[in-house]
């Protein structure tokens, strides 16, 4: 049975952890469905991982749409969420809502999530109030990680880290099922998560929160030359792709593949007709 929001909710309940990955693409999210992962975040991340951007900010409606279609074909039981991209909440609430709409309704996403603080509370509580499972992010914010300085941990000093708790409760209190906590202290994290009904998710936020998330790429490996903190590599993905495509190339110059066991046969009487007029 695919996994519900009351699903979420009882595994904080019972202090089971959540366990969620990005996915992009249809093949990966029937992978992680099947390895027992219980959420699939299609992020903006895969502005990076996917299409090769410097950054989140380039990703587009259309780009989470089609890749969180994707993922929905191959999700069968995990909760699908989606990441609203750059600048697809902060230009109303009427535009806020046809954005979240539409990844429900073209990208079938299960729920959305977005980067922000109280600020966003009252579209937060229209958004459920529409029917639409809106998940928040805290701490680092990847499409706001120009004016936050970079990519570092966040809300270390007091007041910084009193707003980051407030903001959360804001989110938790207008509805919001759950916030991504990235990048912050463990402590703090750990106090976000007792402050708040809904789930936490971290990543490089400790080990207190609700859940985790990491980027599926990263965890798999697949980057020898990107290793964030937070991130433990638990398979040599990459190393194992390459050594086979490079032995997939070796084996086509050498005439080596294909060989009889790949290949199809055909009648001795049909190929001699035809090689006596073609050959």
């Amino acid at each position: 049975m695919p996994i519900t929001l009351a699903d979420l909710q009882r595994k904080k309940a019972n202090s089971e952890k959540v366990c969620m990955v990005t996915a992009y693409d249809y093949t990966m999210a029937k992978l992680c469905s099947e390895a027992g992962a219980d959420m699939l975040l299609v992020g903006d991340s895969l502005g990076m991982v996917m299409l090769g951007y410097k950054d989140t900010v380039s990703v587009t409606m259309q780009d989470m749409i089609h890749h969180s279609r994707a993922v929905a074909r191959g999700a069968e039981k995990p909760f699908v969420l989606t990441d609203m991209p750059f600048m697809s909440v902060r230009t109303g609430l009427r535009d806020a809502m046809i954005n979240a709409g539409r990844l429900m309704a073209e990208g079938r996403a299960n729920g959305v999530k977005i980067e922000g603080g109280r600020e966003l509370a009252p579209m937060v509580t229209e958004m459920v109030r529409a029917g639409i499972p809106v998940m928040g992010h805290l701490g680092l914010t990847p499409q706001s990680v120009n004016a936050l300085g970079g990519y570092r941990v966040q809300a270390r000093a007091l007041d910084a880290a009193q707003r980051l708790i407030e903001d959360a409760v804001a989110l938790d209190e207008a509805g919001a099922f759950g916030i991504v906590l990235e990048c912050l202290p463990d402590r703090l994290a750990a106090l976000v998560s007792k402050n708040v009904h809904g789930i936490t998710i971290g990543i490089g936020a400790g080990s207190a929160c609700d859940g985790q998330v990491l980027v599926l790429q990263d965890l798999l490996g697949m980057y020898s030359d990107i290793r964030p903190k937070f991130v433990r590599q638990f398979a040599e993905g990459g190393v194992c792709i390459r050594d086979g495509v490079a032995s997939y190339c070796a084996a086509v110059r050498d005439g080596t593949f294909p060989d009889s066991a790949h290949s199809f046969a055909m009648d001795d009487a049909v190929y001699e007709a035809l090689e006596t007029k073609w050959g």
